[in-house]
């Protein structure tokens, strides 16, 4: 046995464990004339070792592991998108919109001579200058008619950028939306804004009585969250004779008190009412000045009233009103002096203005 193990140590004395596998010795390229190579060439062949791959679980439990693992991945994905989204929950997509593919409501309550004031001529400045309305209007899509939209509300932001022939910004509702629950909304953005005429909510709300869009006032009240008295007395302005109407500049002067005080004498003398508004119309007087000849009363007011005049923001005087009526103008000693004729003129005109549509 010793014998043997001396003999293998004297063999294996020279012997080293290499540090690098040997490169791999390529074939020869023969040509075809010369042949196969050889069977006996000393040659050795190697083959690329096989691509490794990760390992799967191969059992029925590992793989139903490894799918519960992938759920649970893509859960928390969906939490953190619904947190995400939670942030826009309740919004409307807003985006601009062609005017002319959008048609005014049904229940539309805006008189032709809205669009005809300053207050409208300063709004379609405002919008020029902005290069569009900054505050969107709301619309929705009309079902039968794909690409066209209703409003619900901003009549005169659309018709501004309608003039203008340029988009206008709109909300669009996607969920559904009434008639009933169209004209509420429209009518508490208008009272929100104050925007809108006695006569203009008048004739609102007699139409959606006419419609029967609401059954009574009081329930048209509720569905709009107003009182009775409210739609009551916005009612007596719409249903004032067509006559009384015209004899105003513009329906829009009319107020709640003005139809109380004709809706009162016309009770006690609509003769005679209607005669002397034969004689006033057309005569273009002030809403305090006509309803006190309708009522063929001298004009008169609760107290006296009193305008600033202002010139490039400074004070440059009052306009006063008395209880019969009569003006009384005052300039400051400092804009009789400085300010210049044209501001003067403009000033007082404006306080005349204010003052006559009272």
């Amino acid at each position: 046995m010793a014998s043997t193990r001396k003999r293998l140590e004297a063999l294996t004395a020279g012997l080293t464990m290499p540090v690098a596998a040997p490169p791999v010795e390529r074939l020869p390229v023969r040509s075809e004339s010369e042949g196969p190579p050889s069977v006996n060439a000393d040659v050795e062949t190697r083959f690329p070792p096989v691509a490794g791959r990760v390992a799967g679980p191969r059992t029925g439990p590992g793989q139903m592991i490894a799918f519960r693992g992938q759920i649970q991945q893509v859960e928390g994905e969906m939490a953190s998108l619904r947190e995400r989204l939670s942030q826009y929950e309740g919004s409307v997509p807003t985006r601009k919109l062609d005017p002319m593919n959008i048609r005014p409501s049904r229940w539309a309550n805006r008189h032709d001579a809205s669009f005809k004031m300053s207050a409208f001529a300063g709004l379609k400045a405002d919008i020029e200058h902005a290069g569009g309305n900054v505050q969107p209007i709301l619309v929705k899509p009309l079902e039968k008619e794909p690409g066209q939209f209703e409003i619900v509300f901003g009549h005169r932001r659309h018709r501004a950028c309608l003039e203008l022939g340029i988009p206008v910004l709109a909300s669009i509702w996607t969920d559904e939306l009434g008639d009933a629950a169209l004209f509420a909304a429209m009518d508490r953005e208008n009272r929100q804004r104050a925007d809108l005429s006695s006569y203009e909510q008048g004739l609102m709300y007699q139409r959606a009585l006419e419609e029967q869009l609401f059954p009574t006032q009081r329930q048209l009240a509720e569905a709009v969250g107003v009182s009775h008295t409210w739609v009551r007395k916005a009612l007596m302005v719409a249903q004032l004779p067509l006559a009384v109407v015209e004899c105003f500049r513009s329906p829009l002067e009319i107020s709640f008190r003005h139809a109380e005080q004709i809706n009162v004498v016309m009770e006690k003398d609509q003769r005679g009412v209607l005669r002397r508004v034969e004689k006033l119309r057309g005569q273009g007087l002030a809403p305090a000045a006509l309803v006190a000849r309708l009522l063929d009363a001298k004009v008169g007011f609760d107290k006296p009233e009193k305008i600033e005049l202002q010139i490039a923001g400074k004070r440059a005087g009052s306009l006063v009103r008395s209880k019969g009526g009569e003006l009384t103008l005052s300039i400051s000693a400092e804009a009789a002096t400085d300010a210049t004729l044209e501001g003067l003129e403009a000033a007082i005109g404006e306080a005349l203005r204010r003052i006559r549509t009272r």
